[in-house]
């Protein structure tokens, strides 16, 4: 359990970091999207875990991978409007 919380949130700082070099410019501050994706992980971890019982590390890192980044892309911003397209085009 121990291995998983510290894999989860290493996983987390790692997918957070990602996120930032990539789309620095589309999310808030580094003091929001650092703990938003660690403890999307951890919730994730703890999900996994729950559902898949112990013994399973690969799938609670999955479940807590898949957790970080759907938590971190609900704090992705749109981007500025002159780069979207248009319906009708």
């Amino acid at each position: 359990m121990i291995l998983e919380a510290l894999g989860s949130v290493l996983l987390g700082l790692a997918l957070s970091w990602a996120a930032l070099r990539r789309l620095a410019d589309r999310l808030p501050t580094q003091r929001v999207v650092y703990p938003a994706g660690i403890l999307g992980a951890l919730f994730g971890a703890y999900l996994t875990h729950t559902a898949l019982g112990t013994g399973h590390l690969p799938g609670t890192l999955l479940g807590a991978v898949l957790v970080a980044a759907v938590s971190l892309s609900l704090l992705i911003r749109p981007g500025p409007p002159g780069l979207r397209r248009s319906a009708a085009a």
